[in-house]
């Protein structure tokens, strides 16, 4: 059997971040989507775990036992007893450490697959998603939601009024490492997120990102300058913004103005799922 699954680009539409705790992480309220388009991942029944890795981000990547893809089907296989192995192969298209959930949404698939792979009944996904990564819990249910404590808290959120908007993704494949993110963040408390007003809401992350990687200012500067934007924002810890257009061809005009202007820069059109 050989099953192919979408690891779709999450989107965090608002990020506000509330505290830091004594463990060093962080609350944070945001509301996640995700988009038609991600990383392809595919699986095949095999009597250990393997990893090959293609596309055109690739080279970043591992194919050692750390790698999420692996870390995830091993979790879930240990949670469920079972003692056969996955054969994976990877075709990574979203950049790297780039606020996007990649890692986190390729984790998210290999549950998704190997639970179908094995035919899990009393074992899912979702019970062992949050020990390999905060992100991993949204990116399973690949559904608009309202995440709180560190992400990991799913709350139900109507995204049906997002569905098929365009969206352009945009990253100067510059990388932005979260940790580092997060701890330039000042501490300060700016307010909570009502989830139905997530376009008044912010990006707390923002701003610490910018220190770290300039460019992510002029990635801004360049999406509000398209034409029929609604709104404009930094995804996640960064590098990527994302910019929600009123139509499929507006998004497509933003994206070859800025493929033109800015020919090293990775653009993505694409649409919320």
């Amino acid at each position: 059997m050989h099953l192919t699954d979408t690891a779709h680009a999450k989107l965090n539409l608002a990020l506000h971040v509330r505290q830091r705790r004594a463990d060093g992480y962080h609350e944070l309220e945001t509301v996640f989507a995700f988009t038609e388009a991600g990383d392809e991942l595919s699986v095949a029944a095999a009597g250990d775990f393997s990893l090959t890795i293609t596309g055109p981000f690739s080279q970043e990547l591992d194919t050692g036992p750390d790698n999420l893809v692996l870390k995830a089907a091993k979790a879930l296989a240990d949670a469920a007893g079972i003692r056969t192995g996955a054969a994976f192969t990877l075709d990574k298209r979203l950049p790297i450490a780039s606020g996007i959930g990649g890692g986190s949404a390729d984790a998210a698939a290999a549950l998704r697959l190997v639970a179908r792979l094995w035919v899990l009944d009393t074992v899912r996904p979702m019970d062992v998603a949050a020990n390999i990564g905060a992100d991993v819990p949204a990116c399973v249910l690949s559904q608009s939601c309202f995440g709180t404590g560190v992400g990991e808290r799913l709350a139900p959120f109507d995204g049906s009024h997002l569905s098929g908007l365009p969206v352009l993704l945009v990253n100067p494949l510059k990388a932005c490492p979260t940790g580092p993110v997060f701890k330039a963040w000042d501490g300060v408390d700016r307010g909570s997120l009502r989830p139905e007003g997530w376009m008044e809401g912010r990006n707390d992350l923002q701003v610490p990102a910018l220190c770290l990687v300039p460019e992510i200012g002029v990635v801004l500067q360049e999406l509000d300058r398209q034409a029929d934007v609604r709104l404009s924002r930094m995804s996640g810890s960064g590098a990527t913004c994302f910019a929600l257009f009123e139509t499929a061809a507006a998004r497509d005009a933003a994206a070859a103005t800025i493929t033109h202007n800015h020919a090293d820069w990775w653009v993505l059109p694409t649409a919320i799922l």
